[in-house]
């Protein structure tokens, strides 16, 4: 089957696409991200220092008055909670980039070319998720020259982390979505600014337990506290034992969350992009 000529207008919709033209189409504008990444490598230096600067600062400059319900060293506490932050840092770079091609005409040469329609936001996925993995691992072996261990085995550990980049993995097609909505780089940082209080309104930092009843409850049902806590748990960090059914349950919530942001924002997204130029 041949693919569809060049010119086909961006308003005509696109023929069926066998999955390995999918594949292939993904995987080149992977490669386009990623000579983005060649050509400007302090971009990505300082999106990994970042989070360990965070890290640093919560461990060294305000952990000594922090405590941890039932006993524990702040930064066995700390870090996991950090890791699950971490999973939200970064969503802005991502969605400047969608609505910078939005703007500069470059997804409307995309759509008029013989390619899978998902190609573009898929590739542009898979690249954020490449730079997370940096991310969590470069926090991982700070977290370790800081004198961080995990105490339930590498299998748990790998769960962990597997937990940890299904929750970035949900709020990047959440930031797609919403990059998309938002349609100029100048609103997505109006759109971050949301994002931070759903990050540091949870237990990343501090227990659930130690808040006032109405905001640890807030906390507690939020989705980066449900990583977090599971993170920990499987970690066999200090803090993760809680008494409300959210806590005792956050491995499954861990997983239902992100499974539940999926199934809303990433078919928004791929619908608002289908939407475009109509």
């Amino acid at each position: 089957m041949n693919r569809a000529p060049a010119h086909v207008p961006a308003h005509v919709p696109a023929p069926a696409h066998p999955s390995a033209w999918v594949l292939a189409d993904s995987w080149t504008m992977t490669r386009r991200g990623l000579a983005h990444w060649a050509r400007q490598p302090v971009q990505v230096l300082v999106g990994l220092a970042f989070p360990v600067m965070m890290l640093l600062m919560f461990a060294y400059f305000l952990g000594g008055g922090m405590t941890v319900p039932g006993g524990g060293d702040y930064k066995d506490f700390l870090i996991p909670g950090m890791l699950a932050l971490t999973m939200a840092f970064g969503l802005e770079g991502t969605m400047v980039a969608v609505t910078q091609d939005l703007n500069k005409g470059v997804i409307d040469r995309f759509r008029s070319l013989p390619m899978a329609p998902s190609a573009v936001l898929v590739g542009r996925s898979v690249l954020d998720m490449l730079q997370s993995v940096l991310s969590l691992f470069a926090m991982i072996g700070v977290g370790l020259l800081m004198g961080w261990r995990w105490h339930d085995g590498l299998g748990n550990a790998l769960h962990a982390v597997g937990l940890l980049l299904l929750l970035r993995f949900a709020m990047l097609w959440l930031g797609i979505h919403l990059a998309m909505v938002a349609g100029k780089p100048e609103l997505v940082q109006a759109v971050q600014v949301l994002i931070w209080p759903v990050g540091f309104l949870s237990n990343v930092f501090a227990s659930a337990e130690t808040m006032p009843g109405w905001l640890g409850a807030i906390a507690e049902w939020n989705p980066m506290s449900a990583t977090a806590a599971a993170v920990r748990e499987l970690f066999g960090s200090p803090g993760a034992d809680g008494g409300s059914w959210a806590a005792q349950h956050a491995l499954s919530m861990a997983v239902a969350w992100p499974l539940l942001l999926l199934a809303v924002f990433l078919p928004l997204a791929l619908r608002r992009y289908r939407g475009l130029g109509r």
